[in-house]
């Protein structure tokens, strides 16, 4: 590269990082206007006698007021959204510490969720991982924050390499962009490919920290080769993942298997500064049974998770997140 093409090239880099600042500097302005907003539209509302009434003809004037003033986004159902805004963060330090790293139409999304700690979760992750408003519908949909727990123990109570457990490892997956037949058997080598065709997805999916680092990894000893299915590693975690997929019912021997490969990698290919190895083998269904009884149940490095190949519905997939609660603190 020349000088005049690098001198060029880092004038465009200046111009760029002033826009995003100045793009990031307005978002959260406007961020923080409709929360004042809202919170004046609540205090107007509080000095009128009928609220119901009072305040639906307070939205519609002030509505009309501020389109002939300001032109659109402030139809009586976007006051409405602003008033729920304000409503739902009435402190306003978690507008200007969170809210405001967001877009409003994250934001939107965000406040209409029932659950704190979800909200909390939601805004913090989005922010810092930079989801786009798709991918923060899909993980609202997905429930994504309920499904960061563990196979075995809570995901309160068990940690990996100082770090909880919940913010890294789901039960279930997943996986409706891969587009795989809603039923039938499906070969482990088809998974894998539609997994590579759609790795960037699959990255999102496991959440935070990930990339990728390899498929069908050899690993040798003196006298065999054995080959990882899927090798990644976790820069948060900072420690190799394997995962093993499976397309059948889990068993005792699959779950051996990962145990013998999470042995071996730690011994061939863990470096230095790496945490131990965490081995996830992701199979289409499990037998509770097998997984208490197995070296899962005691072991920090080993998990076991279903994967789903639909998008399910959102009361399909709370009951299987309850159904997996259940599981875990020993219920039926």
């Amino acid at each position: 590269m020349s000088e005049l093409t690098l001198f060029h090239a880092d004038i465009k880099n200046i111009l760029e990082q002033a826009r995003g600042k100045a793009c990031s500097a307005v978002n959260a302005a406007m961020v923080e206007a409709y929360w004042l907003i809202g919170r004046r539209i609540v205090e107007e509302e509080q000095r009128g006698q009928h609220k119901a009434e009072y305040g639906a003809r307070l939205l519609e004037n002030l509505s009309k007021a501020l389109s002939a003033s300001f032109g659109k986004g402030f139809s009586y159902a976007n006051l409405r959204n602003f008033r729920q805004f304000y409503l739902t963060y009435p402190d306003q330090a978690i507008c200007y510490t969170l809210c405001s790293k967001l877009s409003w139409s994250h934001n939107r999304l965000i406040m209409r969720l029932d659950d704190p700690k979800a909200r909390d979760y939601y805004l913090t992750e989005g922010a810092a991982q930079q989801w786009s408003v798709r991918q923060l519908e899909r993980n609202i949909q997905t429930h994504s924050y309920q499904r960061l727990l563990s196979s075995q123990g809570g995901a309160e109570d068990k940690l990996v390499h100082g770090n909880a457990l919940g913010d890294f490892i789901k039960d279930p997956y997943v996986l409706e962009f891969l587009q795989l037949p809603e039923v039938g058997q499906v070969k482990e080598s088809q998974l894998e490919q539609a997994i590579i065709d759609e790795l960037q997805k699959f990255l999102l999916e496991l959440g935070k920290g990930f990339s990728f680092v390899a498929r069908q990894m050899r690993i040798s000893t003196e006298t065999s080769h054995f080959f990882i299915d899927l090798v990644f590693y976790n820069y948060l975690l900072k420690c190799f993942v394997i995962i093993d997929l499976k397309t059948g019912k889990l068993s005792h021997q699959d779950i051996g298997q990962m145990d013998m490969y999470v042995r071996m990698f730690d011994d061939l290919k863990r470096g230095e500064d790496d945490n131990p190895t965490i081995g996830i083998i992701l199979c289409d269904s499990k037998d509770e049974t097998v997984v208490k009884y197995s070296v899962i149940e005691d072991s920090k490095q080993l998990f076991a998770s279903k994967y789903q190949r639909i998008l399910p519905t959102e009361a399909e997939l709370v009951a299987e997140i309850e159904r997996e609660k259940r599981l875990i603190k020993g219920g039926t």
